[in-house]
């Protein structure tokens, strides 16, 4: 397979940028590996990213390493019931000297935003990252203030069925390029967490790639080259979602309420490539669309009551629309 508009030079570069952010995430963080490329994707595809889980899972310390490793500018949201827009965004405050407004930017302007148990606050606070995360912008006192060119939000989430929680809307969701889902280590990966913390391994940090290197990912990954066959795949995938019942059986599409936008198919674009060039290539296979279709497409996807009933998981759906399609 030829190199199309890549250089060998070029992917060298991109491995060795790709391999220290690597390294230095396996030094700190033990295990979840699907979280390491969700990661790798969303900065290589400059997206936002959500993760769910049960607390303790290493969600906040993995956005931190992410961070650390380019030496990028981080904020942590703890997101609570009574945290307002503003907290967020930005406000204007009264200067009683200068008997002028003055405005304050929000922790929304880093390069990695950390909104900690999202679904934890109201349904108002999180539409305020709405603008953040699609124009890469927000607007204080009718005055629009640019955020960095490297901006990646990292959401996490508990459960939704835990008390105190308010679900995510659907828009709210798309804005999202990947959905991760954690689940515990195994006793040896435990075993070596408890070694790293008698080490101190944790409270060390250190920065070996910056953003510049973080900005040549994401315009080389642009560069990478998707076939049209490729391309057609992934939107019948998406179609999929959106008529079930024309391609799964029928015990199975009965659970599914509406599928995935056209956001998704961009998604899936743009992930797929950030992924071949996480891999070394410099094009994208429809194996790559399988291996990243669960994290692009589990909350694009709505499930009926039916389905929380039954027990019935959407990577299931998901698993059956790749089964069900011939692969190019």
């Amino acid at each position: 397979m030829e190199n199309y508009n890549i250089s060998n030079e070029e992917i060298e570069r991109s491995n060795s940028i790709i391999k220290a952010i690597s390294n230095y995430y396996t030094s700190r963080i033990v295990g979840q590996k699907n979280l390491q490329i969700s990661l790798l994707i969303s900065l290589i595809a400059n997206g936002h990213i959500l993760v769910e889980s049960v607390p303790g899972l290493a969600k906040t310390t993995a956005a931190k390493v992410l961070t650390e490793s380019c030496g990028g500018k981080f904020s942590r949201i703890q997101c609570t019931p009574d945290l307002l827009p503003s907290d967020i965004v930005g406000t204007q405050t009264y200067n009683a000297k200068t008997g002028e407004f003055e405005t304050k930017i929000g922790p929304v302007c880093a390069n990695f935003v950390l909104l900690d148990e999202i679904n934890r606050s109201s349904s108002k606070t999180q539409s305020a990252m709405l603008e953040a995360m699609q124009e890469r912008q927000v607007s204080i006192g009718g005055e629009i203030y640019k955020l960095p060119d490297v901006f990646i939000v990292i959401a996490t989430q508990n459960p939704i069925e835990q008390e105190g929680t308010y679900p995510l809307a659907e828009a709210q969701q798309d804005r999202f390029i990947i959905k991760e889902t954690l689940n515990y280590p195994t006793s040896i990966e435990e075993l070596e967490v408890l070694n790293r913390v008698e080490k101190n391994i944790f409270n060390q940090s250190e920065k070996v790639v910056d953003l510049e290197d973080i900005k040549y990912l994401q315009e080389l990954s642009k560069k990478v080259y998707m076939d049209d066959s490729v391309k057609k795949y992934l939107i019948n995938i998406v179609y999929a979602t959106r008529n079930t019942s024309k391609v799964i059986k029928p015990e199975l599409a009965k659970y599914v309420t509406s599928g995935a936008s056209t956001r998704a198919s961009i998604a899936f674009m743009d992930a797929s490539k950030a992924l071949a060039l996480i891999k070394g290539r410099t094009y994208v296979t429809p194996d790559d669309i399988k291996e990243i279709s669960a994290s692009i497409l589990r909350h694009r996807i709505t499930m009926n009551f039916e389905a929380i009933a039954d027990e019935v998981k959407v990577e299931t759906i998901i698993d059956a629309i790749i089964a069900s399609l011939k692969t190019p």
